[in-house]
Order: C-alpha cells, then sequence, then structure tokens
C-alpha cells in the first residue's frame, strides 16, 4: 500500500472521529453554539472546518503537483498552528469532559499522521508541473468528498454561531443595568458552589453585574478565573477560607450531571459524594465560621417526589411526599445536609429545580432530533414535564435573597420556607412539548420512540425520561413572585429567538 493511499485511509477515518465529536461533544453535551464563553472557540473551529473541507475534496480525487505542493503544505501549517490555539481557548474557558479529551488527542495524533505521510509525497509532487492532477480511489474518494461537504457545512454553523454570540454580547454590553437581576440593596459577600456549570455561570454573573462579592468553591480554580476574567476570588477547598472570613450568602448549586451512565453502584456514590459530601463540608466550615452566613439557597431537585403514573396530573406542591427510589432519596440526603445550617442560625432554602430550560443544559440536546425532523412522543409521550426558563430560576432566587434578607434581619419580611418548587406554573406533556418546539422550529412532529430501548439502555434512570411528575410552584406564586415566561411556548420562542 503506498503512503498516499495510507494518508487518505488515515484522513477517512479523522472525518469520522471528527463527525462525532462535532456532534456528540460541540452540539449535544457542551452546546457551544448557545456557549458566550465559546465565541472565540467557534471561531477557530469554522476556520478549521473550512480549511479541512478544502483538504478533504481537494485530495479526495486530485494529486497536487508542482507548486500546488506548496500550497498544500502551508495550509497544513495554518492547520496546526489554528489547533494549538484551539487547545489553548479550550482550556483557558471549560473543563473538557473526559471523553472530549481523548477524542481530540486521538484527533491531534491521526492528523499528525495522514499530515506526515502526506508531506512525504511533497518532494515527488514538487518535481512534476504545477496541476492538480485526477486520481481517484473508488469508494474512499467518494467517503472524502461527503466528509469535505459535511465538515464545510459544519464550519459555517460555526461561524454564523459565533458571529451570532458576538451579536448577542453586544447586545448585552448595550443593555447595562436593564437586563440585571436585583439580588438586594446592600451589596453582600456570596460563596457559589457549581459556578462553572449551566446555571451557575449565569448566577455569578448576575450576581457581579448586581455588585456583589462573589467567592466560588471550584475543582478548577484556574479555569474559573479565566472564565469570569479574574473578577472573583476562586478555592478549591472549604479549607482555604478561614473561620473569620465573612461569607452573608451561601448559594450551593454543585453536584455531578446526573444524565449519563448507568446508575451502578459506584455512579450512585460518586452523584452522593458531589452533592451530599459537598453540601456537608460547606455546613462543616459555616459551624466553624466567625460569622455565621444570614442565608443558604441549596440546589436540590423535583426528583425529590419520585415518579407519577403515566397521564398522571394531580398536582404535586412542595408538601407531596417523597417516594423510596434512587433519585428521590438522593434529593432527601441533599436537602437534610443543606437544612443542618439551621442549628447555626442559618435560614436555609431548597431549590427543587425542574427541567432548567436554557441556551444550555438539558434543552440542546433535546431539540436536536426535533430540528432534524425526528420529533415526536417518547415512550408514549403522556409523561409531564415539569420545567422553567432560566432566567425565571434566576430571579427566583433572587426573589428568595431579597425575602430572606427582610426576614432575617428582624424586619417585616416573611422567614423562608425549607423547600420551594422551581417549576413553571404550566406543566406539559413530553409529547406537547415536542410538538410546541417542533412548530416553533417549522418542523414536523410525528416520529414516536418507544421506550423499551431507553429503558435497556439506562435501566433505573430512564425514569428521567420516561415517567414525569406535574410540580407546581405553589409556594413561589403564594410569596408574590411573577415569572415571566409561565407558558411554555413563550419560554421556547424566546430561547430560539437567541
Amino acid at each position: 500500500m503506498s503512503t498516499h493511499k495510507l494518508a487518505l485511509q488515515l484522513m477517512a477515518a479523522q472525518g469520522a472521529l471528527g463527525a462525532f465529536d462535532t456532534l456528540y461533544h460541540h452540539e449535544l453535551t457542551e452546546a457551544l453554539p448557545q456557549r458566550a464563553s465559546a465565541r472565540i472557540e467557534l471561531g477557530i473551529h469554522a476556520v478549521r472546518a473550512l480549511i479541512y473541507s478544502v483538504l478533504f475534496v481537494g485530495l479526495s480525487a486530485w494529486a497536487w503537483h508542482g507548486m500546488w505542493a506548496l500550497a498544500l503544505l502551508a495550509v497544513f501549517g495554518v492547520e496546526i498552528v489554528l489547533t494549538l490555539w484551539d487547545f489553548v481557548v479550550e482550556d483557558r474557558t471549560r473543563l473538557l469532559p473526559a471523553t472530549e479529551r481523548v477524542t481530540h488527542t486521538v484527533l491531534a495524533m491521526n492528523g499528525g499522521a495522514f499530515i506526515a505521510l502526506l508531506a512525504l509525497n511533497t518532494p515527488a509532487w514538487l518535481a512534476q508541473p504545477t496541476a492538480l492532477v485526477w486520481q481517484t480511489h473508488g469508494w474512499l474518494s467518494v467517503f472524502l468528498a461527503v466528509c469535505g461537504v459535511g465538515v464545510g457545512l459544519s464550519g459555517v454553523r460555526d461561524a454564523f454561531a459565533a458571529a451570532a454570540l458576538g451579536k448577542a454580547e453586544r447586545a448585552a454590553a448595550g443593555a447595562g443595568a436593564d437586563g440585571a437581576i436585583a439580588f438586594g440593596v446592600r451589596k453582600e459577600s456570596v460563596l457559589v458552589t457549581g459556578a462553572t456549570g449551566f446555571i451557575g455561570q449565569r448566577l455569578v454573573s448576575a450576581l457581579l453585574r448586581d455588585g456583589h462579592r462573589v467567592t466560588v468553591l471550584t475543582r478548577t480554580p484556574k479555569q474559573a478565573g479565566w472564565l469570569f476574567n479574574g473578577t472573583l476570588r476562586c478555592v478549591d477547598s472549604m479549607d482555604a477560607l478561614a473561620p473569620a472570613e465573612r461569607i452573608d450568602v451561601v448559594i450551593n448549586l454543585a453536584g455531578a450531571r446526573i444524565l449519563g451512565w448507568r446508575w451502578t453502584a459506584a455512579r450512585k456514590a460518586a452523584l452522593r459524594r458531589s452533592r451530599v459530601a459537598l453540601t456537608e463540608r460547606v455546613v462543616a466550615w459555616i459551624a466553624k465560621a466567625e460569622c455565621k452566613p444570614r442565608l443558604m439557597l441549596s440546589a436540590s431537585a423535583i426528583g425529590y417526589y419520585g415518579v407519577q403514573a403515566m397521564g398522571d396530573k394531580t398536582p404535586l406542591a412542595e408538601e407531596a411526599l417523597p417516594q423510596p427510589v434512587f433519585m428521590s432519596q438522593l434529593c432527601q440526603e441533599w436537602e437534610v445536609a443543606a437544612r443542618t445550617a439551621q442549628a447555626h442560625g442559618v435560614q436555609v432554602a431548597c431549590m427543587r429545580f425542574g427541567m432548567v430550560l436554557g441556551e444550555q443544559g438539558a434543552l440542546p440536546p433535546m431539540l436536536l432530533p426535533i430540528k432534524l425532523g425526528m420529533g415526536g412522543p417518547m415512550g408514549g409521550g403522556k409523561q409531564r414535564m415539569s420545567w422553567i426558563h432560566v432566567d425565571d430560576l434566576l430571579r427566583a432566587m433572587a426573589h428568595l435573597w431579597r425575602l430572606g434578607a427582610e426576614g432575617g434581619q428582624g424586619g417585616s419580611g416573611r422567614t423562608l420556607r425549607e423547600a420551594y418548587n422551581f417549576t413553571a406554573p404550566e406543566q406539559v406533556s413530553q409529547a406537547e412539548f415536542s410538538c410546541t418546539a417542533a412548530s416553533l422550529l417549522g418542523r414536523p412532529c410525528f416520529m414516536p420512540t418507544p421506550g423499551w430501548p431507553v429503558r435497556m439502555l439506562l435501566g433505573e434512570q430512564a425514569d428521567l425520561l420516561l415517567e414525569g411528575q406535574t410540580v407546581v410552584p405553589a409556594r413561589l406564586l403564594e410569596e408574590g413572585f411573577q415569572f415571566r415566561y409561565p407558558a411554555l411556548r413563550g419560554a421556547l420562542a424566546a430561547l430560539l429567538a437567541k
């Protein structure tokens, strides 16, 4: 086998692996086109993708003779520089999941191999008269050409996404304080866990805009510092906070991604460590603190209520009882750990999040099959979905912050209750969700997905997708909170408009 054909086969492998990386990581799990901090990364991806498009199509059926060989070497040089730049930007703006880091390493090794093999042809090609010589390799040429078209479309997609993010950034800067969330008149010192996640990033940015002093607890202080442009303090352990330090409010959002690998005993233990054990460490610091925080807002989830029978629309308010299933037990343990801070005079409110709709998180992967025209009911589609727009979620946090400040200062304010449902007033079935999104996107909604493959793949975790709950925000409404997005169509329309 010639070195040239081997190089083309490695290019074909690069195309297949690159398609997986783009669809699974960039579009689904990381949702880069919706992530404000990914604007530069998307710009780099756009240029690299267009370069790869030229390489795949150009080398699929042509030999680059004469001066074209030098042009090919120049393209290789630009691609290598862009790849190195991409690595630097990724490390400065986000924490790559293990699968993406491994994929990028394999892509870099494979890319280096096929570039080296093609470079070996350069002396022979330079000796030929300048021309692009037709030279096909059967189905290998066809596959490379298809890869070239696909990566070119991906580059156009990333270019438009980067431009849209830049436009949104400029619009946000022009909006100034008009789009700010007011947490309180008094500017306070805040400790945030889970600050680098989807919700945490939005929360920290809102707190900084409102003038508060923010400290984040994170496993990656360097990355968090870059993410927020050095505007806050980052610590990797509660031991880094001296007992004499003043923290007025704790917002506890930390927790490993719940949807993913099967819930084996090891994974269940990891989920408990990331939620319960971390919360216990925060409360242990509160116990030692010389000046106790006045308020702790701690995340939980509507998984607390377990599941309802298919099609059951009985509303679940905060008084509803939990169930003896893992996701309910996990939320119960998480909330118990947070409430131990009450023994130290701290007001504690547990926030039971529904599915949070935003530019990142669960929504992008949910919309992808709908965008491809494959939306429809999953497992029958009657399971109820309780959701909340991310803007309302942050505003609800600020609402509890203000109520807690009034009650905690001995004024006329109300003392916070122990738990609040963070869900919109309207709940829909999974089928209604799919049809609403498809209507807004101008796509059909007819393709059913059977539940048994999901159950087989995910086991007990499949309950998150195939079972539902009709959870209502009774206490938020009782205490005067007004939702900006009370209905699903308006919430999705606002997000899709971005």
